[in-house]
């Protein structure tokens, strides 16, 4: 089921607040601000220095563990279950911000902005304010009212449709997506929150990554969530987007517990817009050298690297960041980077497709935007890892999964662009990555 939100940025929409219990049950409904109302949350500004450093190096091998965390490396491809109303409040539930119980009042006020309540029982959230979960589940839901937000203030025409979803193994989501719209033709924005057990293969490819976690019966318990998005605009001068950020807990048979972050940001322009690629490289460049010298560098060749298609010798766009396995040097302190991250990405992008979203294209400029949708259809299918481990998982929510995909692409045979052209331009720099920033 899916709930229709009518442009965000200009007037308030339909909320609600879960409570306890398996399932959503008879309810009413209730008024809130439009998300982001309440602001965002400024970072700390706590650095990881220059001795940080990421679990596994350069290349998809640091995407695999996320792949295997039930494909929460692409975030969409954990969305597994099934879709349910998210503005639905059980009566026996306390809305958020009832009057005399003080404690609500911040939880309240940071739930009130966002696309759905928390997947996580408020209950639950507010018994343990300092645990990483709670500040993860957060931090992913504000981040997908804030893009959700700005996007639609951007489009001015379709709203966005939201799912709720739940996993009958543990946890659920939130799906948010507008479509063929007047910027956007297709914009994605999905929160996870899971946790159970993983599947013997994925033990099996953590194993194979050097992590000899012991396991009882087989099993290994886990918590896994994170915020994915993937951003098409219907302009062949503005580009495609994508982010996801994630964080991961498993803990083994004797209790022990193993924690770490993954994510990134990245853009894929159509055609080569210098300034643009400057703007986006600094504008993430500034956010991790907050925290350290070495990371963006670092993480820039890391994500120039894994968005590799392999059999056409190409990436899939200019890059941006990427990273996996964080796990030093404190958790605290790595969540501060992840945080900065997050907060990075309407700076980084908006102010783009605002320039070009009326620009004037010609049916070849557009054609060429076809044609390049492919390539991205081909990373997601045949090298992204989330994906892929989504697609072969039984009981995997398919929409979910393949919600990163464009609404429309092209394949053409044999098809290569005029010697020195635009699209030659572009061709070329995804062959061979640049610095941006210096």
């Amino acid at each position: 089921m899916a709930f229709r939100l009518a442009r965000l940025g200009a007037g308030p929409c339909w909320r609600g607040a879960r409570g306890g219990g398996a399932g959503l049950r008879a309810g009413s409904w209730r008024l809130c601000r439009p998300p982001g109302a309440a602001g965002a949350e400024p970072s700390r500004g706590l650095g990881l220095g220059a001795a940080a450093a990421a679990g596994g190096g350069p290349g998809r091998r640091g995407a695999g563990l996320a792949a295997a965390l039930a494909g929460l490396a692409g975030l969409a491809a954990a969305a597994w279950g099934h879709v349910a109303r998210a503005e639905m409040v059980p009566r026996s539930a306390s809305p958020p911000g009832r009057p005399g119980e003080k404690e609500e009042d911040e939880l309240a006020r940071r739930c009130r902005g966002f696309m759905a309540p928390p997947v996580t029982d408020l209950r639950e959230l507010r018994g343990r304010p300092g645990d990483m979960k709670t500040q993860m589940e957060l931090l992913i839901l504000e981040t997908q009212a804030q893009v959700c937000r700005a996007l639609a203030q951007v489009d001015g025409g379709a709203g966005f449709s939201v799912d709720r979803w739940e996993r009958k193994e543990g946890g659920g989501g939130i799906s948010c997506v507008l479509q063929d719209g007047h910027v956007f033709e297709k914009a994605g924005v999905s929160i996870s929150v899971v946790h159970g057990h993983l599947s013997e293969e994925a033990v099996k490819q953590m194993r194979n990554r050097g992590k000899n976690l012991k396991t009882k019966d087989g099993k290994l318990s886990f918590s896994a969530m994170g915020v994915s998005s993937v951003i098409h605009p219907k302009n062949p001068h503005a580009p495609t987007i994508h982010f996801n950020y994630r964080y991961f807990e498993v803990e083994e048979a004797d209790g022990n517990k193993h924690w770490w972050f993954g994510g990134g940001t990245d853009l894929t322009p159509t055609y080569l817009n210098q300034e643009d690629a400057v703007h986006f490289h600094r504008t993430l460049k500034e956010a991790c050298d907050r925290h350290g010298p070495d990371l963006y560098p670092k993480f820039k060749k890391w994500c120039d690297d894994y968005f590799y298609i392999v059999h056409r010798g190409e990436r899939r766009g200019i890059g941006g960041i990427f990273f996996d396995d964080l796990d030093s040097p404190s958790k605290e302190e790595v969540f501060q980077f992840v945080q900065s991250c997050a907060q990075a990405v309407v700076p980084a992008y908006i102010p783009l497709v605002k320039k070009h979203c009326n620009d004037s294209f010609t049916p070849q400029e557009k054609l060429w935007q076809q044609l390049r949708r492919g390539r991205y259809v081909e990373f997601n299918l045949l090298y992204d890892r989330g994906t892929k481990f989504g697609l072969f998982t039984p009981g995997s929510r398919i929409e979910s999964i393949l919600m990163s995909l464009p609404l429309t692409a092209r394949w053409e045979y044999m098809h290569s662009p005029s010697a020195n052209s635009k699209e030659a331009e572009i061709l070329e720099v995804l062959r061979h990555p640049r610095d941006w920033v210096h």
